[in-house]
């Protein structure tokens, strides 16, 4: 029996989809499929409550934490007597959510030493060792991408793709790009990305490639992200849209017209960031791009699920 779409899945389907399932679901609800990104060393917005579980609330599918340490595991608002090693799988009953992990893949010739919140460690750069570290502790996917300062470039990232795949690329979805710059401004604006980035992030073992919403870099159109998507599904993979420029802050209206552009450039899967004001986006935007983009039917399903069916 093929999978289900993901719009329909219980907690307990998700729970058991191997990789190949997984993206079945996701392709087959044809651009209806929200992702939520939330910081794990932040103090929650509801103190004891993690911002994912808050963001799964809002009608999130996929919950994405960022700044997790591999080496030191660590998600503020868990119960205290989490085991390391359970982390996310502990995030995962909680929610009945799959959850994805970010990993960096910082370039050395671009590579720079800040003191601030994004600040590179060892545990999160995008290396084999980390991927299966994630894997075990219950990711499902692993998204290649980069915090603001820490010099990631597409060329390292398709290096890192490599490396990560070859160890994780049976057991884990793995999307790759960038929502910014992430301290290589040579990659900005209408650089970010090129065609020939997507088609090396697909050959190297992109199963998703990350671009950034229209309207969230200067340049990047609903027209030049659509052309971008056309480029990402003639390789065969798929194309999740990113906002990962703070505007996951901004007023409702903001946010449902980059939903819509975002639909109708092709995404398959939406994303919204991690910095409404520090820690996840404004809750209220994860509802309304929900909405936007599949309605209140499917929004209210996710909410409405119980986590025991």
């Amino acid at each position: 029996m093929r999978p289900k779409r993901l719009l329909d899945c219980c907690a307990s389907d998700m729970q058991k989809m191997d990789k190949g399932g997984l993206l079945y679901s996701i392709r087959a609800s044809e651009g209806r499929v929200m992702v939520s990104e939330t910081i794990a060393i932040t103090q929650p917005l509801l103190n004891n409550i993690t911002n994912a579980e808050l963001a799964a609330s809002q009608g999130a599918d996929i919950l994405l934490i960022n700044m997790f340490d591999s080496e030191a595991p660590h998600i503020n608002g868990l119960p205290d007597n989490t085991a390391p090693d359970q982390i996310l799988h502990t995030l995962q009953r909680l929610t009945g959510r799959i959850i994805g992990v970010n990993l960096e893949a910082v370039d050395p010739a671009f590579a720079s030493s800040h003191e601030d919140i994004w600040k590179m460690k060892p545990g999160r750069l995008a290396t084999a060792e980390n991927a299966k570290k994630v894997v075990e502790m219950g990711a499902r996917i692993i998204v290649l991408t980069g915090n603001p300062n820490n010099g990631v470039s597409n060329r390292a990232l398709g290096l890192a793709l490599r490396e990560v795949h070859d160890a994780v690329g049976d057991d884990a979805v793995i999307v790759t790009g960038k929502m910014h710059s992430a301290g290589v401004v040579t990659e900005s604006g209408e650089a970010i990305i090129s065609e020939e980035d997507v088609a090396f992030f697909v050959d190297q073992g992109a199963d998703i490639v990350l671009v950034p919403a229209p309207g969230t870099i200067p340049g990047m159109s609903q027209q030049k992200v659509g052309a971008l998507i056309d480029c990402v599904h003639a390789h065969g993979a798929m194309a999740m849209t990113a906002i990962g420029t703070s505007q996951e802050g901004a007023d409702v209206s903001t946010i449902r017209q980059i939903a819509l552009m975002s639909k109708m450039a092709g995404a398959d899967l939406h994303h919204i960031g991690d910095t409404g004001y520090l820690g996840m986006a404004l809750p209220e935007n994860i509802l309304a791009y929900s909405i936007a983009i599949r309605g209140v039917r499917h929004t209210y399903s996710r909410i409405a699920r119980s986590l025991n069916r």
